[in-house]
């Protein structure tokens, strides 16, 4: 019993990662040339190395922009930048332009090369890095993160594509008046 317990153990050690590799896309954030993206020194993956200059100068404004808003970063995330299809959908975009990974990277797909969604993303990465991960994923209120991020991104659709998403917005809006830039993060880590 003893031996098939820890032959069990190690299967369940070896499928466990494939497993989430293969249906659990997002994670591929943290492997993304095994998806056949390219990546360079500057933390930029793209599926398509001639838009190289256009992914940089995106990053590089939003950055400067999230930046000037929140102040610096731990750490620059990883940005992969899908033009086509089947690359998003390596990394499991199907609907959305663009998503966050924790800290570990930010995959924009083919609708999502506009300045707004980067810096929009890249909030997200900075809201990880002052909450935490689990704290902002399972605490803090949804309103605050999706509200934060189409708020400050200075996202220009008015109203957002759905109600929910523009009443979050409306109310971190509100909820921002009332604090001081110098109490964001402890105000929102109470929330």
């Amino acid at each position: 019993m003893h031996k098939l317990l820890k032959w069990l153990l190690i299967f369940g050690l070896l499928v466990a990662p494939l497993a989430t590799w293969f249906f659990f896309k997002p994670v591929r954030v943290m492997a993304p040339t095994l998806v056949g993206v390219k990546c360079t020194e500057s933390g930029i993956c793209l599926d398509d190395l001639a838009l190289l200059q256009k992914a940089t100068e995106l990053k590089d404004k939003a950055m400067a922009f999230v930046q000037g808003k929140l102040g610096p970063m731990q750490k620059t995330p990883r940005i992969i930048y899908c033009s086509t299809r089947e690359c998003a959908k390596a990394f499991g975009i199907t609907s959305n332009a663009a998503y966050h990974f924790g800290t570990f990277g930010v995959v924009i797909g083919p609708r999502g090369w506009e300045p707004y969604v980067v810096r929009h993303e890249l909030i997200h990465h900075v809201q990880m890095e002052h909450l935490g991960s689990w704290h902002a994923l399972l605490v803090t209120p949804t309103w605050f993160i999706e509200g934060m991020a189409y708020s400050l991104s200075e996202d220009p659709r008015r109203p957002l594509p759905t109600e929910s998403l523009e009443s979050y917005r409306v109310q971190f809006e509100s909820w921002y008046s009332g604090i001081r830039p110098i109490t964001l993060w402890s105000s929102a880590e109470a929330l």
